[in-house]
């Protein structure tokens, strides 16, 4: 299968790509560019193997092999029409000169995180899940950067919502982009715009993860196993009757309530319980740092329990996984042939995810109570830009989160 060409830096060399070792050190639809995006209005496709990149997209690296999906090709078609693509970067991706849509180099993704419910509209949305997902040149490793809710942004005009822009948390960003009939689709685009302001990092593309259908994607796996580093108590969930509800369902049934409590330990758990630890921050010693920790913990677990578990080698549990993906997704690949995509990935797994945290893990507030970004992160995402991330993280392990 052929690659496109690349104007971006070729590879490094056998030896000398700074990979992060196995051992590291351990510390306590369719639609183009928008007008001025610098790329040609992209094609609709409706390749059945993208399906299996969602995923891949969405953080999960669900990927062993190319060889082992080609026997799964049909099955995967089966789900590829549930899976909204919609342009979510706008004027936010690579430009030629930092290399296009080719995938001969370092390749960049923003996942993007909401908790959406059925009685809350369209428009009243904010990401607090934000992560740049970083893969080298070399394409055999995957890096997880999450951004802090409260970061404070410089969020530029946007012209389809009618923002006018101004200073506020990043993840109102999304808020306003989503405004006036800017949908998910313009909620992402200004997040991007600002991200890329920010950080000078460009995307190749995006996905939007609705955790509320992520649930079913744990479902579909059966369970993954997470270890709870501090004992939390859940601030959306209770049992009644030994049944987990949302709060506000649970006070409706009028029956006495308990509030879920995550206790210390590692276990097996199922979709509604990961989901609603990976969701909690107050009560945690470094709130939201911590919760983006164990968001990425989650993510990875998902990963192994998929390419541990032989899922992708099993049509029915495959077909199972993909509608469910279909539920939780939406993806842009900026245009870049799906096959192409899968072809370049296809030796990640999950165990060549490395996440790590911005600002030590820990606050790095300001005189507004809202979090920047220290020296050692802007460097950080300089690295990732130039793609010199492993070399980065090896002269700098505290970046390396704590989660296992």
């Amino acid at each position: 299968m052929s690659v496109q060409t690349s104007r971006r830096p070729q590879s490094p060399a056998p030896g000398s790509s700074g990979r992060v070792p196995p051992v590291i050190p351990t510390q306590p639809g369719s639609g183009g560019r928008g007008p001025g995006g610098g790329k040609k209005k992209r094609t609709k496709r409706k390749d059945p193997l993208w399906a299996k990149l969602t995923l891949v997209l969405g953080a999960v690296l669900m990927v062993t092999s190319g060889v082992a999906i080609v026997g799964s090709k049909a099955v995967i078609g089966q789900a590829t029409d549930n899976i909204a693509q919609r342009n979510l970067l706008g004027g936010a991706g690579k430009s030629e000169a930092e290399g296009g849509n080719s995938l001969e180099g370092p390749i960049d993704m923003l996942l993007l995180g909401v908790d959406a419910r059925e009685r809350w509209a369209a428009d009243d949305v904010r990401s607090d899940t934000i992560i740049i997902l970083h893969i080298p040149a070399s394409h055999d490793q995957a890096y997880l950067i999450s951004i802090p809710r409260d970061t404070e942004a410089r969020i530029p005009a946007f012209e389809k919502s009618g923002y006018k822009g101004g200073t506020d948390k990043i993840n109102a960003a999304f808020f306003h982009g989503a405004q006036n009939g800017g949908g998910w689709e313009g909620g992402a685009q200004l997040m991007a715009k600002t991200i890329k302001s920010m950080t000078g990092i460009g995307f190749d593309g995006a996905a939007i993860i609705n955790f509320g259908g992520f649930k079913s994607v744990i479902d579909a796996l059966g369970s993954v196993r997470i270890c709870v580093s501090h004992e939390v108590k859940s601030h959306h969930m209770s049992y009644v009757d030994g049944k987990p509800m949302w709060n506000a369902d649970a006070k409706k049934t009028g029956k006495p309530y308990k509030t879920v409590v995550h206790k210390k330990g590692c276990r097996e758990m199922e979709g509604w319980e990961a989901l609603d630890y990976s969701r909690q921050r107050y009560g945690l010693p470094n709130s939201d740092y911590d919760r983006q920790q164990n968001q990425q913990q989650l993510i990875k677990a998902m990963a192994k329990k998929a390419t541990e578990g032989g899922m992708l080698t099993n049509p029915i549990k495959l077909n199972s996984l993909m509608k469910a993906a279909g539920k939780a997704f939406v993806l842009d690949t900026g245009g870049v042939p799906i096959a192409d995509f899968i072809f370049t990935l296809k030796n990640l797994n999950g165990n060549d995810l490395v996440t790590l945290r911005t600002n030590g893990g820990t606050f790095a507030g300001n005189n507004n109570g809202r979090e920047t970004f220290n020296e050692t992160t802007m460097d950080m995402f300089q690295a990732v830009k130039n793609d010199k991330l492993a070399e980065f993280v090896v002269n700098n392990p505290d970046v390396l989160s704590t989660r296992k």
